[in-house]
Formats: C-alpha cells, structure tokens, sequence
C-alpha cells in the first residue's frame, strides 16, 4: 500500500506539541515536507493546522461531537475488523468525501467512511484524528509557520513566500509548488484571472486629526460600506465573481455580472476589488444580514434578487488586459479606474488634508447609510492580504471581530437558547483563541435561535451551564472599553460588549488579534484629542 502513513502526521502533531521555541516547530514543518511526496504535502500541511478543506471550499463536516466521541469509544473494540492503517492520503480524500455527501442516508455514510479510517489507526492516530475533526489541534502549528517552513526549505525570503501565497490564494497549492518548484517557482508566481487572491487589509484609525498631521500629502478618503467584499474577475466577457474568503459566489449575484457585462466591453482582462450593498427601494442600505441571504442563495436566485437588491461599489483595480497592478500606486489605480469603470460604480471618494472636508464627508457617508470612510495612502501598492496602515477605517464606534468559542443557556425568557456568548480573539503566535469577554446583547429572539441552532452543530461539550464549540462563527463586537483581566488567559476584557453582526464573510483566522488588543488597550491612555464630531459618534455607538 503505498503512500506516507497518517502515523507520520500524527507524530509530527506529538513532536510540535511538546516543543515551545518558534525555531523548533518550523524545524519539524521543514522535516515533514521532506518526508512526504509533492502529491501529499499540501493534504499533510491542511490536515496539520486543523483544516478539512482547502480556502474557498464552502463544504462542512457536519460530523458532531457526540457521534464522533461515539465512533473512537467504537474503534476501541474488538468488534471492529484490523484494517490497513490509513495513509495521509486515504485521510484526507476520506474527508473531502464526507464533506461532499448530501440527502438521504448520507449521516451514515459518513460515518461508516470514518469506521474505516479509524479501524486502521493506533490510540495516537486517533487522537490527533479527533482534533482535527473537531478543528482544536492546540499544537501551535499555523499559517505562519508553514509560511516560515516553505522559506527554509526552499531558500525562498519570507516577503517572496507571503507574496506568492496571496497571489495563489491557497496555501496548499503554495506547499505544493514550493516542492516541486523551490525558489524559482515562488518567484515566478504572477495574478491569474479566475484565481482569486487575498483581499488587502486595512487597519483602525483611532485619531483621524493625528493621521492629517503625520501625513506629508494629501490623503484619499472613500466611504466605507456595510457590505460585502467581492472580487470581480472578468475575460472576454466571462464574469466570476470571489468571495473575501475566496468562495466563488457568481451563481448567487446575477444582478452584478450583468452589470459588469455592461461596461466590459473597454477591456479583455481584468481583476476589480469592491463590494456589494443590499439596498431598499430608493437605494438606502439596507441591513447587512439581508446581504448575507443573497450570497448564501443558490435556488430561486432571480426572485431573491428582485427582492433584495444589490449595488455595486468598486474601489480597486489589480490586473487589466496582461498587466499586474499591484505595484503601481493607488493614485494610478484610481485613475485607471475612473477611465474605465462608469462613475455610478465607483466608490465616492475625495482627496484633501484638511480635517473639516473629511468631517463633513463622513457625515455625508453616515447620512447616506454607510458605515463610515476608509482612508489611503496615494502612494500605496496593493498589497493582497496583508494588514497595513497603508489603508485604515474611520468608524464611528469601536469595533472588534471575533469569534464565539462556547456559549451559556439562557434563563427565563432566554430559556432554551445559548444566549450568553464567550468572545475570543485570535492569537497567530498559538494558533488559539482567547476569551476577552461575554455578552448576551445585541441579537433578536430570531437570531438567538439561529445561533442556537448553528453552535449546537459546532458543540465540543456541554456541562449542562455552558457549550464549548469549535471556533467558527466570527461577530462583530461593539464595546466602550478595555480593560486588564486576571479572570481571562487573554488578560483583557471588554466593558460593555454587544454583538452588532454576524460576520459570516469571515473566516475564524481573520478575527482581530490578541495583539491588537494589547494595542489598543495601551492607546487608551495616551492623551490625543479626538475630533469633537468623532467623539459624539463613538459615544452614541
């Protein structure tokens, strides 16, 4: 039987586990994409992080916790036939096919694919195999490392490894070319059309006056919308359309390729960065959650677009007729933009250093129903996934996003729904999510059954008060302050939480960072006077 034995992966798991230095879990990284073959290494390094799927893959498990601790307690006896150990392949394609089972009996049949795996494996096999159903491997083994590992292995720099995986999109299609390629496929790597890459990130602005005084030149302000980001690829009239998390959504948004079919006829390739807001009837943004409806739709797709319609908002250009654009300034970009792209799609913009033409903006911005303004550099290249000061949000309320790691049941009218939520940040150098505080607000009587239903699908444990389950759903977090905790692993805890969105758009690794958080507790006691119209709306937020 040929193949690398999953008992490989799952002693790497044990290695990385007991290791502590950074150095020494890359080491291991490095050993274990040495050991196994080109067509293995990218299943062996998703399987090592925790993941079941490669990026944009939108197929789940949807294995629970019982019915897993179910089958290990099953794989114990001797009622189940020896079978072959299962190799990192037969693992991860047992997987893939399990995510892909739908109807009728398909519970069984997955569980009668995992009996199989397990039937073959050892007591550490199985445990590492449990985590990572479960998503909670809690080695310390990440994207990052990986990153790390593929630079060593390769003679590759760092920024040369970051950058081809943005552009590629996948991390296991970037392990794999690293060992066929080395250094000179890394390099070699360039935007293809219909290959989504990772949108460009933007950090929080807490003093738009010291931002104007610390820039040398004027600074372009857009609007900020409550939407979605979507990723327009277009050839010859052909329009696919990419989600934030690289998830193709063109069948749920007739409406936009139609739109983009109406200008495409100036150019024969392009890559366009933007986003989609629901409206109402007289074009006024509507909530983000009716958004989220249209992009989860895949029958009755032309009735739920007449229902709730979408505009389009473009802001980027990263590619157009042979040319990558990454490089180039935004000033250009803009420019580009703006000859090719009919100005009732382009987001609103202006360009000034001065405080009260900004003011008044974001006033005009929040009038008009959106969430606030995004300030750019001029000079700034695009840099896809990565998180930069090079562009920054001005909101009008402190904001978090993250994630929900367990859950209390609810009391008196509450009764019956997990309504008290434990919110965690993540921690890259980990790989973990640490709690930074509880909240019960924010949601409808509707929503809390929604998030009922979905966290029992994710649940771990429950000691009949609280539900731990895997990390998974991402929401963003209103809160008034900071503040040290001994209570919390994190040391942080949020004053005043309250849930104000789900964010399903985002994957659990893109919540905000413990990091940030140390950040932000530290800004709060500096002394830097905010614009008097900024700090009403915070305080109403």
């Amino acid at each position: 039987m040929g193949g690398t034995p999953y008992l490989r992966l799952a002693r790497a798991c044990e290695s990385i586990n007991a290791l502590s230095g950074r150095k020494d879990k890359v080491a291991q990284i490095v050993k274990l994409l040495q050991e196994v073959g080109p067509e293995e290494a990218a299943p062996a390094i998703l399987l090592l992080i925790g993941r079941v799927a490669p990026e944009g893959d939108e197929d789940k498990l949807e294995i629970g916790a019982a019915a897993i601790y179910q089958l290990l307690e099953e794989a114990g006896q001797t009622t189940l036939l020896a079978s072959e150990p299962p190799t990192i392949l037969d693992v991860w394609n047992g997987l893939r096919e399990i995510s892909r089972l739908r109807g009728p009996g398909s519970r069984e049949r997955k569980l009668a694919i995992l009996r199989g795996l397990l039937a073959g494996m050892s007591d550490l096999e199985k445990r590492w195999f449990l985590k990572q159903l479960m998503g909670e491997m809690q080695h310390g083994a990440n994207e990052g490392l990986v990153l790390e590992a593929i630079a060593e292995l390769t003679g590759a720099s760092t920024d040369e490894v970051q950058r081809a995986f943005m552009l590629l999109g996948r991390l296991g299609d970037l392990v794999e070319l690293a060992l066929r390629g080395g250094r000179e496929a890394i390099k070699s790597v360039r935007l293809q059309v219909f290959r989504p890459v990772r949108p460009m990130l933007a950090e929080m602005c807490h003093d738009l006056e010291q931002l104007l005084k610390e820039s040398e030149k004027p600074m372009s302000f857009e609007y900020k919308f409550d939407g979605a980001r979507v990723q327009i690829h277009v050839r010859d009239g052909e329009v696919r359309i990419f989600s934030r998390r690289l998830s193709e959504v063109t069948r749920s948004l007739p409406d936009i390729v139609q739109v983009v079919r109406g200008f495409s006829s100036s150019f024969h390739e392009i890559v366009l960065d933007g986003e989609v807001v629901a409206v109402d009837e007289t074009g006024r943004p509507m909530p983000f959650q009716e958004l989220l409806r249209r992009f989860r739709r895949l029958r009755e797709v032309e009735e739920e677009a007449e229902r709730i319609p979408l505009k389009l908002w473009i802001f980027d250009i990263l590619y157009l007729d042979g040319r990558e654009l990454l490089d180039m300034s935004y000033w250009e970009r803009r420019e580009l933009l703006e000859k090719l792209i009919p100005a009732e799609y382009l987001a609103p913009r202006i360009v000034t250093s001065s405080i009260e033409e900004v003011q008044a903006f974001m006033r005009r911005a929040m009038e008009e129903g959106h969430e606030g303004l995004m300030a750019k550099n001029l000079d700034s290249p695009y840099r896809p996934g990565r998180r930069e000061r090079l562009w920054l949000k001005i909101k009008p309320a402190d904001t978090l996003d993250l994630v929900i790691v367990a859950a209390d049941w609810g009391h008196g009218r509450r009764m019956g729904w997990l309504s008290n939520y434990h919110l965690a940040a993540y921690n890259p150098e980990t790989g973990e999510f640490e709690v930074v505080g509880k909240t019960f607000k924010g949601l409808t009587d509707e929503e809390f059954e929604w998030m009922t239903k979905r966290l029992l699908e994710l649940k771990i444990s429950d000691d009949g008060y609280t539900v731990t389950v895997r990390p998974r759903i991402v929401v963003e977090v209103a809160y008034n302050e900071i503040q040290k905790s001994p209570k919390y692993k994190s040391g942080y805890a949020l004053r005043f939480a309250r849930i104000t969105r789900v964010r399903a758009d985002k994957a659990p690794e893109e919540a905000d960072t413990i990091q940030r958080i140390r950040e932000l507790y530290e800004r709060q006691f500096e002394r830097k006077r905010l614009p008097k119209e900024i700090m009403i709306w915070r305080l109403r937020g």
